[in-house]
């Protein structure tokens, strides 16, 4: 179980969460990019992505001259296959919903998974952290929410929906991790296989110097150094908490593209975030 935050632990925790939660989001920009505007195949893109991240950590796990890590456990076949299904589960789903509805399926799937595998362990939950919790849903929700009539693509709700619970498992198993970079380089290792299983059901795409370019960056800088990082905070906060540090991705993608692909700045967006971020600021003080 994570211990609870020491009081000046909490300004650099929160600044380590602030810089994954901003690589997850990148994850997201980066993925649009390739599939969206260079034509990749979703597939193509998953396994360029888990290729890269590998090639990364495995290079620092050898520049630091430790022992290498285990493979052959249950920890790491667990993650390896959470991390499987959370790239297969993403890149198919993203064929058929569009960014919003997809990440807020997401993100509601990994709260609800996080929360209630918290409360199945009985552990303490202060009332300011579901407090934060209920403020930072509900401002996914007025984020993404469709406005109008939609139908719901059942098959994209589906495998977004194992993309969150797969998910949510490897945010899980990442809080006993003692090597973080170690335990990260070796679920990629053994999830490269599984994903390269996934390829022959797959379409193929374009395979443009633009987005192979832009799969190896998701993979090598925002997934691989970013997911390494979550390793390293996850045993130091609470698992309630990794749960709703988690719904500022969305909002983060949004300004992302605000910023870098010119799309529209909205009031709606601008309360959403506020809700979000102002409940995640609610939950973070663990101590009382």
């Amino acid at each position: 179980m994570a211990r609870h935050l020491e009081r000046p632990d909490v300004f650099k925790i929160s600044l380590l969460l602030a810089l994954t939660m901003a690589a997850f989001a990148a994850n997201s920009v980066l993925n649009r990019l390739g599939v969206a505007r260079y034509g990749m195949d979703p597939m193509d893109f998953a396994a360029i992505r888990v290729a890269a991240g590998g090639l990364m950590l495995w290079a620092l796990v050898m520049l630091r001259g430790a022992a290498r890590p285990p493979l052959l456990s249950a920890r790491r076949i667990g993650g390896a296959v959470a991390l499987t299904g959370y790239m297969i589960g993403f890149s198919w789903a993203y064929l058929s919903l569009d960014a919003g509805i997809g990440a807020l399926i997401l993100f509601g799937v990994i709260q609800v998974v996080i929360f209630g595998w918290s409360v199945a362990e009985r552990q303490i939950i202060p009332p300011r952290r579901w407090l934060g919790a209920v403020i930072a849903f509900g401002g996914l929700c007025v984020l993404l929410w469709p406005t109008g009539a939609q139908a719901l693509p059942l098959g994209g709700a589906l495998a977004m929906t194992v993309a969150g619970i797969a998910w949510a498992g490897y945010t899980l198993l990442g809080r006993g991790e003692p090597d973080a970079l170690g335990s990260s380089a070796a679920n990629f290792l053994l999830c490269l296989p599984l994903v390269l299983l996934a390829l022959p059901v797959s379409d193929a795409g374009d395979l443009s110097v633009p987005g192979v370019v832009t799969a190896a960056v998701a993979g090598a800088i925002t997934s691989g150094l970013g997911y390494a990082l979550w390793y390293r905070i996850l045993p130091q906060i609470p698992s309630t908490l990794a749960g709703i540090a988690q719904l500022s991705v969305p909002v983060l993608t949004v300004a992302a593209g605000v910023l870098l692909l010119a799309e529209p700045l909205t009031a709606r967006l601008i309360v959403a975030g506020l809700l979000v971020l102002g409940g995640i600021a609610i939950a973070l003080p663990a101590r009382r």
